[in-house]
């Protein structure tokens, strides 16, 4: 398994923090246990780090699916306004929880051509400021409420009927997991106050440069940058770091971040790379802004933060410093973005400097089709990666509609060489569009189906079997196409047969009709359009009465002397009723996307 796929899950974190901490255990294997309880602390530090990052992934996952539909609208708001941009992806990063999926989002977004470089520029900086919302939230000391908000949050996601419900009770689960870690935590740390190796190493922290690069090596590895904000607070609030040693790490914690999107990048276009080292670029000359100031910093973070004068030395610090490294990671990001803001243009400039542009693959070297909205990234939001695939699925329905629509009429004869020319060509580009249609289904398939490993509401895994479901119909029609309207012309064009003028009317109008039902049908999925939908639906009455035509004449015309007769019926027959079989798939398609936009 690759990196990447394993990267978004708590288990992958906590499996990362134990390779970190070898080190430590191998260490505690030799320790006295009678000077200090070392393999009970680590296990306490070990417990209470995954049921905080257990409890980060339960909340996010559940702000991400109840926030649904208020997500996309968010999304939606992206201009070439750099201001809206950040305070889009300020709010979109604070309902996520997360500036890393936020920026994977973006990457997304540009791999699927639906974003610009420096419109993801202005969500990348936005996203910084959204993701200290996590250690405001963890700052809060109210950990004597943990526990009830794990109860009331566990009776809730497993009493409540509403799927929406069950998402604000896994939020306020995962928010009790998370405030329980941080207990669990704190509480196996709290002998080393007076064990002096460890003071001594964490002296060390007064180094800016040594705090900055531990935070961004732990922050690599856990590709989690609330993780190290969780531990810099349970330290802050033990007193074993100072002010300045907690800013250092937090911003250690923002470099190390930049992590999760470079791999999300890897394999990607050159502009979802560019977005990547565009996100990397602003958090390293933040962090060397901020450098030599962060005496300065630690100066306004004092000043906005509450103080605790009746209280004195440890429990003064424990009350007083998580508030304080909090209020001073979000200064930092705002200042950044402000500071940064007027140069979007230059921070584009300088990305598309360091992933320039590549040679284009010869159109040998190039595949027949490719999927253009389908990105892996965007799976971790369930609700944009259906209205990906949707979008997907709307390229397969123009290319079915081609299909529809470079198939000859019937009535159509080879008077002329140019004429034959001409409907070899036409068969010729049905085959191909076929192959396509065939490519693209498998990869919308592939993709839904990998969106079935994410957590699903009822609604969402009823969406999902309605998209696959769309995606087998046009694929049907394709087949039918291909398979049984192209051979029953062939036929015609090399039989000897003479069409009468009023059966070329009819059989020329029934085509038109389902052709035009079937572009109404994949423009209903394309924009959301019900009044297409419904047109689809109508279509029926007319269909039918041109049908009855068909039967009538075919009555009438049997009693006729003609040896071609028999052959000229065989051929009509086929005919439509092959063109009923593609509209009453195209009637399935409309009533499918009327159902998801309409469930009642």
């Amino acid at each position: 398994m690759r990196l990447t796929a394993l990267s978004n899950t708590w288990q992958w974190r906590c499996l990362a923090i134990l390779l970190f901490l070898l080190p430590t255990l191998a260490w505690a294997a030799n320790t006295d246990a009678s000077s200090l309880h070392t393999l009970t602390m680590l296990m306490g530090l070990l417990g209470g780090l995954a049921l905080f990052l257990y409890g980060m992934e339960k909340m996010s996952n559940a702000l991400k699916n109840a926030a649904g539909s208020r997500l996309k609208s968010l999304l939606a708001k992206l201009t070439t306004n750099r201001v809206a941009g950040v305070l889009t992806g300020a709010g979109v990063t604070a309902t996520i929880q997360s500036s890393s999926v936020t920026t994977v989002l973006l990457i997304g977004f540009i791999s699927a051509g639906l974003m610009s470089l420096a419109q993801a520029t202005g969500v990348i900086m936005g996203a910084n400021i959204g993701t200290t919302i996590t250690a405001q939230i963890v700052a809060f000391k109210i950990t004597q409420a943990a526990y009830l908000m794990v109860a009331i949050g566990f009776l809730i996601e497993f009493t409540a009927k509403a799927d929406k419900t069950k998402q604000y009770g896994k939020m306020l689960f995962g928010l009790g997991l998370i405030f329980t870690g941080m207990n669990v935590m704190s509480e196996a740390m709290s002998p080393l106050r007076d064990y002096q190796p460890f003071i001594d190493a964490m002296a060390k922290m007064h180094n800016p440069f040594f705090a900055i690069l531990l935070a961004a090596l732990f922050t690599a590895l856990v590709q989690s940058s609330s993780a190290t904000t969780g531990i810099v607070i349970v330290l802050a609030g033990q007193g074993f770091i100072s002010l300045e040693s907690g800013i250092a790490l937090a911003m250690g914690a923002n470099i190390g971040t930049c992590v999760t999107a470079l791999l999300a990048a890897i394999g990607k276009s050159r502009e979802a790379k560019q977005t990547a080292s565009v996100h990397i670029l602003f958090n390293i000359i933040g962090v060397l802004i901020w450098l030599p100031l962060i005496s300065v910093l630690s100066d306004w973070s004092v000043a906005l933060s509450p103080s605790h004068p009746d209280l004195t030395g440890v429990e003064r610090l424990g009350a007083e410093l998580p508030r304080q490294i909090a209020n001073a990671n979000t200064l930092f990001n705002v200042v950044n973005t402000l500071v940064m803001l007027p140069f979007i243009g230059g921070f584009v400039w300088l990305a598309k400097k360091i992933i320039p542009k590549t040679r284009k693959p010869a159109p040998s070297e190039q595949p027949i089709v490719s999927p253009k909205y389908l990105s892996k990234e965007l799976l971790m939001t369930p609700d944009i990666a259906m209205d990906q695939a949707q979008l997907e699925i709307g390229r397969i329905g123009r290319r079915v509609c081609n299909m529809m629509n470079a198939l000859p009429p019937l009535t159509s004869k080879l008077a002329s060489q140019q004429d034959r020319e001409a409907a070899n060509h036409a068969l010729e580009k049905i085959d191909e569009l076929e192959h396509q249609v065939d490519i693209l289904h498998g990869h919308v398939l592939f993709y839904l189906g990998r969106l079935r490993k994410e957590p699903l509401t009822q609604a969402q895994s009823d969406r999902q079997i309605t998209l696959i479901s769309m995606t087998d119909q046009l694929e049907s029609i394709a087949d039918l196409i291909e398979d049984t309207l192209v051979p029953i012309m062939d036929k015609s064009l090399h039989a000897e047969i003479d069409i009468s003028d009023d059966m070329r009317e009819i059989l020329d109008n029934i085509q038109e009709k389902v052709t035009h039902a079937l572009l109404d049908s994949v423009n209903a999925i394309r924009r959301g359009d019900n009044k297409r939908a419904k047109q689809v639906l109508h279509t029926k009455r007319a269909l039918n009465a041109l049908l009855d035509k068909v039967l009538a004449h075919q009555a009438e015309r049997l009693v006729e002397h003609d040896t071609n007769r028999l052959q000229l019926f065989s051929i009509e027959m086929e005919w439509t009723e092959s063109l009923k079989r593609v509209y009453t798939v195209t009637k399935r398609i409309a009533k499918l996307h009327l159902r998801e936009k309409d469930p009642q």
